[in-house]
C-alpha cells in the first residue's frame, strides 16, 4: 500500500457478545420512514412501494457509552431509537432466505439528528446529510449473533430519556421487514461483510439537551446509551 498524505481513520469496531472479535463497521444505510405513526408525527405519508434510503459515514459512529458534546449548527437535536443489522456474508439480488442468512447479527442503535436542519433540506427538496450524517451522530451497542437471538418478531423497541419513557414501540411495526430491507437495498448495492443496516425508528422522537441521558432497548439484546455534553 502506498505512503498516504494523512493518516486514515481506523474503522470503528463494534463488540460482539461471546466473540474475542469485533465486528468492523464498513458503511451504514438508514431506512427512511419504516413505521407508520413516526411518519405520521413528521407529517409525511409511508411510500408503501419500496422502502427509501440514507447513509450515514462510518467514521462518524461511536460506540455505546460514549459521552457526545451537543452538536453545532443545530438548535433541535433529536433521538431515534432502531434495530440496527450487521451484515455477515455478500449480498446481491438476494432472495428473502439469502437475506436471512446474511444477518451476522443485531443490534439496538441511535440515529442521532439534527432535526431542524433535516427538515429544512427537506422542504427545500435537498440531501439530508447536514441533518443526518453528523460527528458521533451514530451510536452502536454491542451487537447479538443472530444465531442467540432468533427472528424478528413483535419484540419490544424503547427509549427513555433520563428515565422516562418515549419511544415504545414493537418490531412488529416495521412496515419493510429486515429480509425485505436487504433484498431491495441489494439490488442496487454489493452488500458485504462490515455493511450495517438501521430499520428506522418508531414514533415519540424528540429533542435531547446537554447533560441528558439517553438509553434505549431492544429485548434480548444489548441496551444502547448516551451520554449528552455542553457543545465545544
Amino acid at each position: 500500500m502506498p505512503q498516504t498524505l494523512f493518516p486514515i481513520p481506523d474503522p470503528i469496531t463494534v463488540p460482539v457478545l461471546g466473540e474475542a472479535a469485533a465486528f468492523p463497521v464498513h458503511r451504514i444505510f438508514c431506512v427512511g420512514r419504516n413505521y407508520a405513526a413516526h411518519a405520521a408525527e413528521m407529517g409525511v405519508e409511508v411510500d408503501r412501494e419500496a422502502p427509501f434510503y440514507f447513509t450515514k459515514s462510518a467514521v462518524n459512529a461511536v460506540r455505546s457509552g460514549t459521552n457526545t458534546p451537543y452538536p453545532p449548527g443545530t438548535e433541535n437535536f433529536h433521538y431515534e431509537m432502531e434495530l440496527a443489522l450487521a451484515i455477515g456474508q455478500p449480498l446481491f439480488r438476494a432472495t428473502k432466505a439469502e437475506a436471512r442468512t446474511a444477518i451476522y447479527g443485531y443490534g439496538c442503535a441511535l440515529d442521532m439528528t439534527r432535526r431542524d436542519l433535516q427538515i429544512r433540506e427537506r422542504q427545500k427538496q435537498r440531501p439530508w446529510d447536514l441533518g443526518k450524517d453528523l460527528e458521533q451522530g451514530t451510536v452502536l451497542a454491542p451487537f447479538t449473533k443472530s444465531s442467540d437471538w432468533g427472528p424478528v418478531t413483535d419484540q419490544r423497541i424503547w427509549l427513555e430519556l433520563d428515565g422516562e419513557i418515549k419511544q415504545d414501540a414493537t418490531l412488529a411495526e416495521l412496515i419493510w421487514s429486515c429480509e425485505e430491507i436487504l433484498c431491495h437495498l441489494s439490488r442496487y448495492y454489493h452488500l458485504r461483510p462490515g455493511d450495517v443496516v438501521l430499520t428506522g425508528t418508531p414514533a415519540g422522537v424528540g429533542p435531547v439537551l446537554a447533560g441528558q441521558k439517553l438509553k434505549g432497548g431492544i429485548d434480548g439484546l444489548q441496551d444502547v446509551t448516551l451520554q449528552l455534553t455542553d457543545a465545544e
